[in-house]
């Protein structure tokens, strides 16, 4: 691809994430988890699916597969973003976390923003994050160091005279995908050439990209080792992650990037629907 090409390949500044889809084994058990311990509002249940958001558009799909095996050593999710809006909005997921007596396995302080990281029930990934500001941000390219602890007990402080919270902000959003991967070089043709993203960081085992110059959309990483197969159908996890283009005139060179690049652009009722080279799956569609 020329200079030219690539230019005009990047995605809008105004592209963002969509809902996630995922696999699940009992609905039941997992909107409980959703609802009172993240803070989502169920917008709808039927035929063993149901949307989660903030209010507004949805930000999870739950499909109920009872019988779903578990994540493997294989490509898939390693875990979804729900972006907050505030340090303060952040604090009070925490609370109500701490609240519901829900374990969590880390939280961290990346410099460009504050983490929280949990499983649901069925083991997928989660993180509840807060961006700082951007002129904050350290130099995305030059990220190599890992991220400091985050200081749970002074976020807390931060809100302890609060009344609970028992949901989410409404401008809670979906902030990035954070994929597990076959093969670095692969997965970047892909999310650069046919995606459209720009690499943001590059580490020897992850890469971050992103459009309109924020730290990540999407992450990928080789965590389960190189050459990790596709993930089985009807596994736990991943059904597939939206990206939401800008207009109609993106979403058709989407289309033509993907036929370019021997991708099968497969047309859905929702959009357009690809899957990267560890068969993880990725619908774009207009907002």
């Amino acid at each position: 691809m020329t200079q030219l090409e690539s230019e005009r390949a990047k995605l809008a500044p105004e592209t963002r994430m969509g809902a996630v889809e995922l696999t699940v084994t009992a609905l039941d058990r997992s909107l409980p988890f959703y609802e009172q311990a993240i803070g989502l509002r169920t917008h709808r249940r039927e035929d063993g699916r149901a949307a989660l958001g903030a209010g507004e558009e949805d930000l999870l799909v739950l499909v109920e597969e009872p019988n779903a095996p578990p994540a493997g050593r294989h490509a898939g999710l390693y875990h979804f973003a729900l972006l907050h809006p505030s340090r303060e909005e952040l604090a009070r997921a925490a609370a109500r976390l701490a609240r519901m007596r829900t374990p969590i396995q880390g939280a961290s302080d990346h410099g460009i923003s504050e983490a929280i990281y949990l499983p649901d029930p069925d083991g997928i990934g989660i993180e509840l994050a807060a961006d700082r500001p951007k002129e904050q941000w350290p130099d995305l390219s030059v990220m190599s160091a890992g991220p400091d602890p985050l200081d749970l007990n002074a976020l807390l402080e931060s809100v302890a005279d609060e009344e609970p919270h028992q949901s989410v902000d409404s401008e809670t959003t979906m902030g990035h995908v954070h994929l597990h991967v076959g093969d670095l070089g692969e997965s970047t043709r892909f999310y650069v050439d046919v995606a459209g993203f720009e690499v943001m960081t590059h580490l020897p085992s992850a890469v971050f990209v992103a459009a309109g110059g924020y730290h990540h959309h999407v992450g990928f990483n080789t965590w389960r080792g190189p050459g990790v197969p596709p993930a089985p159908e009807g596994t736990v996890g991943l059904r597939r992650f939206t990206v939401v283009l800008r207009d109609g005139v993106e979403l058709d060179a989407l289309r033509e990037r993907g036929g370019a690049g021997g991708e099968d652009v497969e047309e859905t009722a929702d959009g357009p629907l690809l899957r990267d080279p560890s068969g993880n799956a990725l619908l774009f569609r207009t907002a």
